[in-house]
């Protein structure tokens, strides 16, 4: 689209393709020879030395040096390079393969080679633009963050609303906006943007800032917005990570690309024991299911995990893109001290404790559900005595259960 036409990157592309040292510029093929050989260049200053063949040496190696001896073998190839060649890499003496090219194993170079397509000298298409080189040189010029200690219990919060499905990751979009307060995983690591400096424009009248972007290995960048946006946007790994709003799972609405996972359930039991009759208002079955709510309970009274009695629907609520299990088992954690102590035989007279039976109010587990959606669930608790959540490490007393609640009967 017209609106995703970066003017910057443009201009530093073509910049790229600019006529260097042969009046009229060259033609295609030969800045596909060049940027060929323009590889090889990186790989000896890096290196110190020219590629060459040989087993020990990784595959892109072995690859630079057979396309730096097909260089040196065509006339064509070292008339068009000789004026670039400072390091002398065409003057060398060609190095005798140890093996031919035909012994490396297909699968591998292919497996290498994926998205790269270099197939011929001529067919060199794995080659960075400039605004990449700059967003990729940007992103890996890090330094010591100083103040990390702030940050830290950030990054801790982020990796435990992950694990607890409470925040998910999405594929970046092109260029897509980039806010304050926000996280994404990019070359690997976590990143917070702590801050957004002030908007300029540049010289092609585009818009830009510059960030405080912190990782969750203690360095830091002073990125621009716009060269973090094309790093996440190359990186295949690249993800913005969702506010622990958890988007449809609360909204009822589903986003492009959801994958429905399930629904949290609430339930009220029939049963006419005397326990679950006495408590009944304020007993429920809390749990998660990958099917219809329907399904799970048709058999319910011929199941002790359901008390061995038919049971209403009370609440639901719509999963997307959420681990199931690790959600139920945040919300069995945080109920845990009102967890319904019962003995049951089921109906082979074999003894049962249930273990997703709480007494806990429905208008707690509707508050439980608003702090999941807010991510400061992972700060309460809740305290039976007073049926309501409270913040860790203000309950009033210990070990409620056995004080407050029923015992097995």
């Amino acid at each position: 689209m017209t609106d995703d036409l970066d003017l910057d990157e443009l201009a530093a592309d073509l910049a790229d393709f600019a006529p260097q040292e042969k009046k009229g510029g060259r033609s295609a093929r030969e800045e596909r020879i060049v940027a060929g050989f323009e590889e090889i260049q990186r790989f000896a200053e890096a290196h110190g030395r020219a590629p060459a063949h040989g087993e020990s040496n990784d595959i892109f190696e072995r690859l630079y040096a057979v396309r730096l001896d097909r260089l040196r073998g065509l006339e064509e190839c070292r008339s068009i390079l000789a004026p670039l060649d400072k390091q002398g890499l065409l003057a060398a003496a060609v190095t005798p393969a140890t093996e031919p090219v035909e012994s490396i194993d297909d699968d591998e170079l292919l497996a290498e080679l994926e998205g790269m397509g270099a197939s011929d000298i001529t067919e060199l298409r794995h080659v960075r633009t400039a605004a990449d080189k700059r967003a990729a040189e940007e992103i890996a010029n890090r330094t010591s963050c100083e103040d990390f200690d702030i940050f830290k219990p950030l990054f801790a919060q982020v990796k435990k609303d992950l694990d607890a499905g409470i925040r998910r990751t999405r594929r970046f979009q092109t260029m897509a906006e980039i806010k304050e307060g926000e996280f994404f995983i990019v070359g690997g690591q976590i990143a917070y943007v702590a801050g957004v400096g002030n908007e300029f424009v540049t010289e092609y009248d585009r818009r830009d800032s510059r960030l405080r972007v912190i990782y969750d290995n203690g360095t830091e960048s002073d990125v621009l917005l716009r060269s973090l946006q094309r790093a996440l946007h190359r990186d295949e790994a690249g993800r913005r990570i969702t506010d622990p709003s958890a988007g449809p799972l609360f909204s009822g609405e589903s986003e492009d690309g959801d994958l429905a996972s399930g629904t949290i359930y609430v339930l009220r039991s029939k049963s006419d024991h005397p326990t679950v009759a006495a408590h009944r208002d304020v007993l429920h079955k809390i749990g998660v299911t990958g099917g219809a709510v329907e399904t799970r309970i048709g058999d319910a009274k011929n199941d002790a995990t359901f008390l061995l009695a038919d049971v209403e629907v009370v609440a639901t609520y719509k999963l997307s893109n959420i681990n199931r299990t690790k959600l139920e088992n945040l919300i069995h954690r945080i109920f845990d001290p009102a967890r319904l102590d019962i003995e049951i035989k089921d109906r082979f007279g074999h003894p049962v404790i249930p273990r997703e039976w709480f007494l806990v109010p429905l208008f707690v587990i509707n508050e439980a559900v608003d702090r999941i959606r807010d991510g400061t669930i992972t700060e309460y608790l809740y305290d039976p005595r007073i049926a309501a959540l409270v913040r860790a490490g203000e309950t009033k007393g210990g070990d409620h259960r056995e004080r407050d609640q029923p015992r097995k009967t």
